[in-house]
Formats: C-alpha cells, sequence, structure tokens
C-alpha cells in the first residue's frame, strides 16, 4: 500500500491512524508493545518516530507493507486547495462565534438578567 506524504514527515503514530490501519494512540501504543513493526528493515517500538519518503513500513501481523511516496503535483495543489478551504471555514466558525458570545452577553441587558454559566442549573434526565 502506498501512502502519499504532503509534509517533511509523519509519525508512526499518525500514520496509523490516518490509514484506518488502528483507529487510537492507546490501541497503536499496544500494537507495538505486543507485534513486531519493522522501518525499513529494521524494528520499531516508538510511536513518534519520523517517517519520510521513501521509507517502508512492514506490519507482518496484518501482512501489511506501506510505502511513502511522493504525491503529484496535481494531488499537491488539491492538497494545498483543501487546506486552504478548511482554513477559512475555522476564520468563519471564530467569527460566528465570536458574534455570538457577544450577543449573549450584550452590555445593554442588565446584570441581573444576565445568566452565567454558573447560575444554570444541570440538565437533569428522567430517572437520575
Amino acid at each position: 500500500m502506498e501512502y502519499k506524504l504532503f509534509d517533511e514527515y509523519i509519525t508512526l503514530q499518525a500514520l496509523l491512524k490516518t490509514t484506518g490501519i488502528l483507529p487510537s494512540g492507546g490501541a497503536i501504543k499496544s500494537f507495538l508493545e505486543d507485534y513486531q513493526v519493522l522501518f525499513n528493515g529494521e524494528e520499531e517500538k516508538r510511536r513518534g518516530k519520523k517517517i519520510r519518503l521513501g521509507d517502508q513500513i512492514d506490519l507482518p501481523q496484518l501482512g501489511l507493507t506501506l510505502t511513502i511516496v511522493a504525491p503529484s503535483q496535481e494531488e499537491i495543489a488539491e492538497h494545498q486547495e483543501n487546506l486552504a478551504e478548511k482554513e477559512r471555514v475555522a476564520a468563519l466558525v471564530k467569527q460566528m462565534n465570536k458574534q455570538n458570545k457577544q450577543k449573549k452577553t450584550s452590555p445593554s441587558t442588565p446584570k441581573k438578567a444576565r445568566k452565567s454559566v454558573a447560575d444554570k442549573k444541570p440538565v437533569r434526565f428522567p430517572g437520575t
């Protein structure tokens, strides 16, 4: 299996999570303790091992080999567009959250009428 690396490096943990081989950091930690993982033919036990272009990760127990390759120019351009869109959306959400926060605690509302988070009672569910 080939993995296209868009950055300078990726850690072993991030690689295993991104590819969907293992679901979480805890699962990766126990997997590395219990099973053999080969980095360019040598056993590797560190989750934070930096993996770069041309490296190869072998997972013999799963019968899987990951090869790190460079993406094409078109894929790089598409990746950069996706990153720019994510940044744009994040900025919009941040701005909207700021506006909503200002509306909730507007200075025109008397202090007694304002309710802080501490004044609100927790939601109670039936049977609790």
